[in-house]
């Protein structure tokens, strides 16, 4: 048995090229920043968090930034200051990590679905107009892959219809539209720092306020409703908070991320820019679009083909793994609804293969991905 397992294990293709790979600063420069803050006697939120939430913000020039423990604490903060509440609706996509919009759920409003541009999986603006009734509270849209939305337009709707814009910048840290960075057109916008995305701080995020008068708010609801600073024995919980604050300890992951996080963008974006240069006359295959005003960060490279079964299965045997990663949201049990129609989306996800993108990758290891992806639509 153990001589028939062992051939078993022998003969599974080994994974040498991931899809997502977690990036880490130098032993010599994180380590003893780590002893420093782990030895100081404020491990909590602190100095560190607020140098992170600075420097995060002079980075990548978006004002009002309050750093969490998560994205997903993040989008909270966003959806209650956008004033979502239970039976509220919001407008979002099927097309995203489940957290999205499981934390509408939480609040006990509804996500309203709408449908996706089939060229890149990103929320249709169109389809967002068509699903505005009197209870939408919030249209909340994620820049998936790091494909930057068509954010212009959906700003013109939130506008016309005065409601609140969020955009979920989860996986598009350094995408921009117009030369300015996503997360800077909504009223908030929300970031993550968790494992798999560009730069890590363990877990964590940050919210982007674009009303400062709401930015106090935002850090009273990251820290139980208090107001820090002030005296526990002084302070009014107005409004009921959460246990969402980032922590000194994560905050110095961040810091020394930034500090390396423009290589890891650059190594994203040279990638997805030659992938798309080779495939783009590749017959069989079309890759995802970007729209002409904007740049993407290509945290993951979307590749679309009526084979992307067979090109998976035939990366997999060279040890690249591809895949499709999300499921669509609105066919779990727990979205169960009649809005179960989007055409665009089904069309979508039925070509969608999600190709390794990173900073990781060689030049060698793009040129076999490439020439694997051609040894299948073309033959």
């Amino acid at each position: 048995l153990m001589i028939k397992a062992s051939k078993a294990a022998s003969s599974m293709p080994l994974v040498s090229i991931p899809l997502v790979k977690v990036t880490m600063p130098s032993r010599q420069v994180l380590l003893p920043r780590l002893e420093e803050v782990l030895y100081s006697g404020m491990i909590g939120e602190g100095e560190a968090v607020y140098a992170f939430e600075q420097s995060f913000s002079e980075k990548f020039a978006l004002n009002h930034v309050v750093a969490v423990n998560s994205g997903t604490a993040a989008l909270h903060i966003a959806l209650l200051l956008a004033g979502v509440k239970a039976n509220s609706e919001v407008i979002t996509t099927s097309m995203t990590a489940e957290p999205t919009n499981t934390t509408i759920l939480n609040i006990g409003a509804k996500p309203i679905f709408a449908d996706v541009d089939a060229s890149n999986g990103n929320i249709c603006p169109d389809s967002i107009k068509e699903r505005i009734s009197d209870e939408t509270k919030a249209i909340c849209v994620v820049h998936y892959a790091g494909y930057p939305v068509d954010i212009r337009a959906i700003r013109k709707i939130a506008d016309e219809h005065s409601i609140p814009l969020i955009e979920d910048c989860a996986h598009a840290l350094g995408a921009s539209v117009d030369g300015k960075p996503v997360g800077s057109f909504g009223d908030f916008a929300i970031f993550s720092f968790q494992a798999i995305k560009h730069i890590t701080t363990i877990d964590g995020g940050v919210l982007v306020v674009k009303n400062e008068a709401q930015l106090q708010e935002a850090k009273q609801l990251r820290w139980f409703g208090l107001t820090k600073g002030v005296p526990r024995d002084q302070v009014d919980i107005v409004q009921a908070g959460f246990k969402y604050n980032m922590n000194n300890v994560t905050a110095t992951f961040g810091l020394a991320q930034l500090e390396s996080v423009d290589a890891v963008l650059s190594a994203h974006k040279k990638n997805g820019k030659y992938f798309d240069e080779m495939f783009s006359n590749m017959s069989g295959v079309t890759p995802a679009k970007i729209y002409n005003n904007s740049c993407g960060s290509y945290w993951l490279y979307t590749l679309l083909s009526d084979r992307a079964d067979e090109v998976q299965k035939s990366l997999a045997e060279i040890g690249v793994e591809s895949s499709k990663l999300h499921s669509t949201n609105h066919l779990h049990t727990v979205f169960s609804s009649d809005q179960t129609h989007l055409p665009n989306l089904d069309r979508f996800y039925s070509r969608l293969l999600h190709l390794p993108c990173g900073w990781w990758l060689k030049n060698q290891d793009r040129e076999r991905i490439v020439e694997t992806v051609r040894s299948v639509v073309l033959k």
